[in-house]
């Protein structure tokens, strides 16, 4: 036989280092892995039977063999699924097909040793935990339906081997080569006792074969959403929870319910603890399988669940959808629609339940996953409301999430909007120049910084009547709310002021300096302490909303905004006294310039002529230090 010699792609290799050098807390974690893959084979030939029933070819008894040898120090994993054929042995054990896997081992690569390991089970690659324990790993493999075995061999260092072999039937036959240290892999009771702590749910027997003849099944075997949900422990369902995620955290919330009526269908549905690593990875698959009568369909099938649910995992499994269902069918399937508005009913139902019985856990749930859940304000109209009273946010009252609700109860007198600022770091929002304002009347503003936020607000409009309103656009209205202040009346407000004709006058020579640069140049109530700030015209689009647009090239530039001056500070003062003597004096150029490029900064945007900014803020320095 001729065997062809390949080397893995970097990431597995880069995976595997972190394999080998033992990064997973837990050993018995490889049998798990295996077992899973295992039957998730099965579960693919069952299907495929469907239509071409020639596959089973006379062997249609679903099983996992463990085959043990305490001589020759050999553990055997072997299953008669759909096996694999030449180029699925390069696919899924030569290459990561997932595209968001090498970003992952490069983060795992520079964190804290072990600190992630436990998330490659995501990735579908727990094959090469088999490494943890041995010093090579063999499989042989023949693809149902086809009449060429094959095998592939590998010590984890870099290489693999291909070749042709011989196997009667069908199915993947994984030999572990253990090493020394790892010798009670092949002990009977200690598999005895992986398999039940692990493998209990598996729909379909482990064996544990015996030289005696008398083989034993190790596991329950029976599909675990069948069983009544009092006859089985949390343990039992966070197990599941892991074999059918690929996922190491336990999950937050396990739902188990039947619909029964119409139509009838079994769901087992987890709310993650730990959000995956390629949530946002458009070429993501979901972990949400559909059964129909204990038969495997599909997985992550879109017609399941909308997508703004789409870290949701578990089980459907239907009574009514036909075994020979296929994908065209599934898109079009009004029973399909059916479950998926009862599936997402429940959902939201679990997570109402939740946000006011466990409001810490529920938090902690919205820090990993809001920003995915507020996909949904702006796609699913039907579930709007629901949404919107589950959502959480950042504001400036305190460092807690706060609810819509909580806000308006909060809202001060004259009080009409909602506000709200976005940008990336919350950090710098809680800094921007446009909050003072509203932080001196003690009105609360939303901190938002997830890019969604900028896609269901216009779509969504307002709160219980209340409008959603940006405090970075123009109409703030903040001398119609009363302040919890009870000397801040509007009489006083000019005091300290620079008087209407001096700021008039700085302001006509500010728009002559900046000319089409800006929209306009207009006194601030929402500035206390800093210059200036830009804003947008109230009508206009949201500042970091065209930010988004420019980098996405959906908007060919930025469009002029509003320079807003704060005529309390000194600076402007001073400015306003300049201007009212001479309102072509070349400072006021300078300095009109110099407003506007330090509101850009302020905003976190590149300035469009940093020479010349730094010319100007080196000739008023001189002037100043002359002075």
């Amino acid at each position: 036989m001729t065997e062809e010699k390949m080397r893995f792609e970097a990431e597995v290799s880069r995976l595997l280092d972190i394999v080998v050098h033992s990064l997973y807390s837990n050993k018995d974690i490889f049998l798990r892995e295996l077992i899973s893959n295992a039957s998730d084979a099965c579960d693919k030939l069952r299907y495929e039977a469907i239509a071409k029933p020639e596959l089973l070819a006379g062997d249609a008894e679903f099983k996992v063999r463990l085959l043990t040898d305490n001589v020759r120090n050999v553990l055997t994993i072997a299953d008669n699924g759909i096996g694999m054929n030449k180029a699925d042995l390069i696919e899924n054990l030569g290459t990561i097909a997932n595209s968001g896997t090498a970003k992952f081992v490069e983060a795992l690569t520079k964190s804290d040793k072990g600190k992630d390991v436990d998330l490659i089970g995501q990735f579908g690659v727990g094959f090469y935990s088999a490494f943890m324990v041995a010093n090579k790993v063999e499989v042989i493999t023949k693809k149902a339906g086809e009449d060429q075995a094959w095998k592939w061999s590998s010590d984890g260092k870099g290489e693999y081997t291909i070749g042709e072999a011989e196997m009667e039937g069908r199915g993947t036959q994984i030999t572990l080569h253990l090493s020394d240290d790892f010798k009670e892999f092949t002990e009977e009771q200690r598999l005895r006792h992986i398999v039940k702590t692990y493998s209990d749910h598996i729909g379909i027997p482990v064996v544990l074969m015996k030289a005696d003849g008398n083989d034993e099944t190790l596991n329950e075997a029976s599909a675990l959403w069948t069983r009544s949900k009092s006859e089985i422990t949390d343990e039992q369902y966070n197990e599941f929870y892991k074999h059918n995620s690929h996922a190491f955290d336990d999950p937050w919330k396990t739902i188990h319910y039947r619909a029964e009526g119409a139509i009838e269908y079994t769901g087992l549905l987890y709310l993650p603890t730990m959000r995956p690593f390629d949530l946002y990875d458009p070429a993501r698959k979901g972990h949400l399988k559909l059964y129909v009568r204990k038969v495997f369909i599909t997985e992550g099938a879109d017609e399941l669940l909308p997508p703004w649910l789409r870290f949701v995992s578990g089980v459907v499994d239907s009574q009514d959808l036909p075994l020979n269902i296929s994908r065209e069918m599934l898109q079009h399937n009004p029973v399909l629609t059916k479950i998926k508005n009862g599936l997402t009913k429940k959902v939201l139902s679990e997570l109402e339940t939740a946000s006011k019985k466990d409001s810490k856990g529920f938090d902690t749930f919205w820090e990993a996953f809001g920003s995915v859940v507020k996909e949904g304000l702006y796609e699913d109209y039907t579930n709007r409301d629901r949404i919107l009273k589950l959502a959480r946010f950042r504001s400036t009252h305190s460092d807690d999430w706060t609810s819509l609700a909580d806000y308006i109860e909060r809202m001060k007198d004259g009080q009409k909007a909602i506000y709200y600022i976005s940008g990336e770091d919350i950090d710098a929002l809680k800094r921007s120049p446009q909050l003072e304002g509203f932080a001196a009347k003690g009105i609360e503003v939303l901190l938002l910084t997830d890019p969604v936020d900028e896609f269901w607000l216009p779509s969504v409009g307002q709160f219980e009547e209340k409008d959603f309103k940006s405090v970075t656009r123009g109409g703030a209205d903040l001398n119609d709310i009363k302040s919890d202040d009870k000397d801040d009346t509007k009489d006083d407000k000019k005091d300290d002021a620079a008087s209407d004709a001096s700021l008039d006058a700085l302001i006509a020579s500010i728009k002559i300096a900046l000319g089409t640069n800006i929209k306009d140049v207009r006194e601030s109530d929402r500035l206390t302490s800093s210059a200036c700030c830009l804003i947008a015209d109230e009508t206009g689009m949201d500042l970091r909303m065209e930010r988004l647009m420019k980098q996405h090239n959906r908007v060919d530039e930025i469009s002029p905004r509003i320079l807003e001056i704060n005529p309390k500070h000194s600076l402007i003062k001073k400015l306003s006294d300049v201007a009212i003597k001479d309102a072509k004096a070349p400072i006021l150029n300078d300095a009109a310039l110099l407003l506007l490029d330090q509101a850009r900064i302020l905003e976190g945007e590149a300035l469009p002529d940093p020479v010349s900014f730094a010319r100007r803020l080196d000739l008023v320095m001189e002037k100043g230090l002359g002075s």
